[in-house]
């Protein structure tokens, strides 16, 4: 198409421009649009330019760092801390663990952090961990209260180990349902003992002091480290409200 044949058209001669003329030039116009279509798209596919050599300075990969917002000590703090809740480390709100007692305790057993939170009018006063029952025998979720306590010679009617005459193990972690023929003569099943024993069901299910993974390993109860059971037992009493969720 050639400049020339474009034409100044005054603002009173476009009436008397027919249809046909109006469709003509359209046409003339439509054999550009597509070109500056392509052009416009082809500008925008340009890519950005990419550096072809590496930092100079990058001289080993960097980890990531966890920076933990809170101050130092708060209960925030400790629960944003990276090893938290696999941590064996116990929180404790000092001042608040003095004011804590049985007439205002409660506790919190999380199944799926397995960790236990002794509260004092809800707020926490001691954060430590727990082992809960295995899936094979899971610890039942929901609410409870504490229906017994004693605090030495409780043992275990159903776990422990088979003794012989001697006093020697012949089975540990055996059960005294299914390993009655095992006891040999003069040999006894023995419970394992179950120090600061608080009952939450009648079927079996406490929380004690024991050995405590960083997993699920028990045969349903709560176990609780010899360092903090103690304190727990004697923060709660007969009745003291028990939340075990996950």
């Amino acid at each position: 198409m050639n400049v020339s044949e474009f034409k100044i058209i005054p603002r009173y001669a476009m009436n008397t421009l027919s249809s046909i003329s109006i469709k003509a030039t359209l046409r003339k116009f439509s054999k550009f649009i597509p070109a500056v279509g392509v052009i416009a798209l082809c500008a925008s596919c340009v890519p950005v330019s990419s550096p072809t050599k590496p930092n100079p300075n990058a001289t080993k990969p960097l980890k990531a760092v966890h920076i933990n917002p809170f101050k130092a000590g708060t209960y925030d703090y400790f629960v944003n801390q990276s090893k938290y809740p696999k941590t064996y480390n116990v929180y404790k709100n000092k001042d608040l663990l003095s004011r804590t007692n049985p007439s205002n305790s409660n506790l919190i057993i999380d199944l799926g952090l397995q960790r236990a939170k002794l509260m004092n009018n809800g707020v926490v006063a001691m954060d430590y961990p727990i082992s809960s029952g295995t899936s094979k025998h899971p610890t039942p979720e929901g609410r409870y209260q504490i229906l017994e306590k004693i605090e030495d010679e409780k043992r275990s009617s159903l776990y422990g180990k088979i003794l012989d005459a001697d006093g020697n193990t012949v089975k540990s972690g055996a059960d005294s349902r299914k390993d009655k023929d095992l006891i040999p003569e003069g040999g006894k099943f023995q419970g394992a003992l179950m120090a600061h024993w608080m009952r939450l069901t009648w079927d079996g299910i406490g929380m004690h002091r024991g050995r405590v993974p960083r997993y699920p390993a028990s045969h349903g109860c709560i176990r609780t480290p010899g360092s903090v059971v103690p304190t727990v037992f004697r923060k709660t009493r007969i009745g003291t409200p028990v939340s075990i969720i996950k």
